[in-house]
């Protein structure tokens, strides 16, 4: 019996993709092999990283002068490939808002001027700022769309006249977004789109073809990436493959639009439930609530352990919120 797994990440897989993928894992397609055997070099591996790129560029409206690039070492790595890649003045502004934020705020300040334009961890982060105080002459602004521990989430985009930058792990494809607002997205697979092992960048091609630090990695090198397609080195093959599913499954469901709709429905009914109880408590603000990832308290520790447990043996895991916030989470990812 599957159980309802409300997991920050790794999370559930529409159950659809499972079946088809397991359908295929000892052949493909009729090559006689899984996805994980073949060469990344092969006519069908081709085919499949194309079809991937081209669905999320249709589910996503990406403009033509956008890259689309699927590289490894999750979000986290490409804390440090953004300033790698975007530093040509020398300084970064970043909106702190969450764990995440402040780690990648904290990696670029190792290769440019970093600078916190805005915070809201004197609120342990249950709210998401209103005011910047940008500086001229900045490479970019970054933000963290959804927070996947504190559970905040930008229902606006900061103005600004430099790039935007933005992570967007935690909430790619579970809302419209208007891809021409930023300068560069990127996405670690494994909350939205596939298993984990591949990170979606998506980057203006000026600024991907403008040079890097030279210290740049070549492997951290957006250029190296866009100028192979992705294949430089084996990539994460079968995340690929996996997220070429989901895309499908995203398309069949009716899109970014309609899974939007669903996922405002389904987290209505539960901050409704939390809002309505005497017994359970959101501390996020609610303009900034999140859509993907609920964090919510009964009134002791001992209280939150139990309600854990007790899930647990109802076929409800994961629970557990972070230990920053401590608590319960419910991840609800599409």
């Amino acid at each position: 019996m599957r159980v309802f797994n409300f997991s920050a990440g790794p999370s559930m897989l529409p159950e659809a993709v499972l079946q088809e993928i397991a359908a295929e894992m000892t052949d493909y397609n009729g090559t006689g092999m899984s996805v994980t055997e073949m060469s990344h070099r092969s006519k069908p591996f081709q085919a499949i990283i194309d079809e991937t790129e081209a669905d999320l560029r249709q589910l996503m409206n990406v403009p033509d002068d956008y890259y689309v690039l699927f590289v490894q070492g999750g979000a986290s790595t490409q804390f440090e490939a953004v300033p790698l890649n975007l530093t040509k003045k020398g300084k970064a502004d970043y909106i702190v808002t969450g764990n995440f934020a402040n780690k990648a705020f904290e990696e670029a300040a190792k290769y440019t001027d970093a600078y916190a334009a805005a915070s809201s961890k004197e609120a342990n982060y249950t709210y998401i700022p209103r005011t910047f105080d940008f500086r001229e002459g900045t490479d970019y602004v970054h933000i963290t769309t959804n927070n996947t521990i504190f559970g905040t989430r930008y229902t606006f985009l900061p103005e600004t006249d430099a790039p935007l930058v933005a992570d967007m792990s935690s909430n790619i494809l579970s809302e419209k977004t208007d891809v021409s607002r930023f300068g560069v997205i990127y996405a670690g697979a494994q909350k939205n789109l596939a298993p984990a092992g591949v990170t979606v960048v998506i980057a203006k091609k000026e600024l991907v073809d403008g040079g890097t630090m030279d210290i740049c990695p070549t492997m951290l090198k957006w250029k190296t990436q866009a100028k192979n397609g992705s294949l430089y080195n084996t990539p994460p093959c079968f995340s690929i493959y996996a997220m070429g599913k989901v895309l499908k499954w995203l398309k069949q469901l009716g899109g970014a639009e309609v899974m939007q709709q669903i996922n405002e429905r389904k987290a209505k009914k539960l901050y409704d439930f939390i809002d309505q109880s005497s017994f359970y408590t959101n501390r996020v603000a609610v303009a900034d609530r999140s859509l993907m990832n609920v964090p919510f308290v009964t009134a002791s520790e001992e209280l939150d352990a139990k309600f854990i447990k007790e899930a647990a043996a109802c076929g409800l895991v994961s629970l557990k919120g972070h230990r920053l916030v401590g608590g319960m989470r419910a991840s609800i990812y599409n």
